[in-house]
């Protein structure tokens, strides 16, 4: 069935407090999609952001990110009396003041819980029967806080370092509120995303999540488990993932994440992540599995290594974990982000496992090569994958085209039409992906809000600023789903 859809992550909702959340403003946007005949509400990951706010450097691959918990909705349920001198008023709407906002959510989040948490044992009692990652989520973070915010790999007491029983009672005990508090922003958190995902689903709308093949090194995940990872006997990674350099970075990328023992995982009919997919597929009703590329051949670099530059391909697990994963979860739906080197060992598991990849038709044109004999250019696309303008990882299509060479633009006019303005190039660049042969076409919102680089999410391989954009309240009006609609109906999307 041809569907499309909206890539726009919760932080960027409008709203009060400084960032987007679950409140009513989600459930605006989910009318918004419903009327401008889209079907999908694609989203970044949802953990606990920390240095850097990045979604894909959380500290547990389970647990949302409180943050993004509506402080008015709890009000509204009467778990939290609050007072409006109280909610954080940030400088500027269009972006996520983090410093600020999260002093101030915390602070709210914490009444929240001495106020209802007495109230709502039976919940959490049944919360933490069905999430039995959150008790463990919960002390990780405590402990953390107890020492600083430093990484889990230096803290002082090597015993809780290592997880030894007796030092996880005595932390337990000693720092039992705070636990407890952790574990109850986790129920918050998932209380308000099951009623938003409801919701969408009773308005024909699927969730669109996005699951990083990585987990962060200083996360609940590395903490718990260390043996599903390539760690030494101080829990200190031997090699880290990135990829080695590119067109784009003549260092490749470091991104510094701990690398799986395959090996381990294997011989427990890869255990972990049977678990982690089935906690997403409870989560969101389609996953993006990021990075897909890496469980056909991950680039490995030596810890400690100061760039990408030195790290050797080897082979990941194949369809040995997918023939697990689809015996174990037959009805999980995934699409692979296959962006990136793509070899035959990579394109043999893709066609194993038969899963839409992406196709991203700013990467369409340019480069210096031959727009047709490019897998991105929208003349070679076909139906089994989800086609995009652009990701959050590149410029809205505007700042693209405001930033691209005449060869490059010449390309583009060529194959979607004469256009003499950015605004009206993104327009063609819309009906381009809404039209072609893609079963899902997906549009992020700062696109069909015709906004310009100054809105993008993300800029790869830079740190601070990122992650911040949020949208105008108002901008997801009538007119504007009115006008998605009617492209949705001659795209047959509808």
């Amino acid at each position: 069935m041809r569907k499309s859809g909206i890539l726009l992550h919760i932080s960027s909702l409008p709203g009060p407090g400084g960032i987007g959340s679950l409140g009513k403003e989600a459930y605006a946007f989910a009318d918004f999609l419903k009327k401008s005949g889209m079907s999908v509400w694609q989203v970044l990951p949802m953990g606990p952001t920390g240095y850097g706010e990045s979604p894909y450097q959380a500290s547990s691959v389970y647990a949302g990110n409180p943050m993004l918990i509506s402080i008015e909705k709890l009000a509204e349920e009467g778990l939290l009396t609050l007072d409006p001198a109280d909610v954080y008023v940030p400088s500027q709407e269009e972006r996520v003041e983090f410093e600020g906002m999260r002093a101030s959510k915390e602070k709210l989040l914490r009444q929240c819980f001495e106020q209802s948490e007495q109230k709502l044992q039976a919940e959490l009692q049944a919360f933490l029967a069905e999430n039995d990652w959150a008790e463990d989520f919960a002390l990780f973070t405590a402990v953390k806080r107890s020492f600083n915010q430093v990484m889990w790999t230096q803290w002082p007491d090597r015993a809780i370092r290592m997880r030894e029983p007796e030092a996880v009672r005595k932390y337990r005990a000693e720092l039992d509120v705070e636990v407890r508090y952790h574990i109850f922003c986790q129920y918050l958190f998932f209380r308000q995303w099951m009623a938003l995902k409801a919701y969408c689903n009773g308005l024909g709308i699927e969730l669109f999540g996005d699951m990083p093949i990585y987990c962060a090194e200083d996360s609940a995940d590395t903490w718990c488990k260390p043996e599903v990872f390539q760690l030494d006997e101080d829990r200190v990674p031997e090699r880290v993932a990135g990829v080695p350099p590119d067109c784009f970075s003549e260092d490749g990328q470091l991104w510094g994440n701990p690398l799986y023992n395959w090996n381990r995982l294997f011989f427990h009919q890869y255990d972990w992540w049977v678990d982690r997919m089935r906690a997403m597929s409870r989560m969101y009703d389609i996953v993006r599995v990021d990075h897909f590329i890496g469980f056909a051949n991950y680039y490995a670099i030596p810890h400690g290594a100061p760039t990408a530059r030195i790290g050797e391909w080897i082979p990941g697990p194949g369809k040995k974990l997918f023939r697990e994963l689809k015996k174990q979860l037959p009805e999980l739906n995934i699409i692979a982000e296959d962006l990136g080197v793509q070899n035959d060992r990579v394109q043999e598991l893709l066609r194993f496992v038969g899963y839409p990849g992406m196709k991203v038709a700013t990467f369409g044109f340019g480069g210096g090569g031959d727009d047709d004999a490019n897998q991105h250019f929208p003349g070679n696309w076909s139906e089994n994958y989800v086609a995009y303008t652009g990701t959050h990882d590149n410029d809205t299509t505007i700042g693209w085209l405001n930033s691209m060479d005449e060869a490059t633009i010449a390309s583009a006019r060529k194959y979607l039409g004469d256009f003499e303005t950015a605004e009206e190039g993104v327009e063609l660049f819309i009906r381009c992906v809404l039209n072609g042969p893609c079963e899902t076409a997906m549009v992020p919102m700062q696109d069909v809000l015709h906004l310009d680089g100054g809105s993008r999410m993300n800029l790869p391989g830079s740190t601070g600023g990122n992650w911040a954009w949020r949208m105008k309240p108002g901008a997801a009006n009538d007119t504007v789903a009115a006008h998605l609609y009617s492209l949705n109906v001659q795209a047959k999307r509808v």
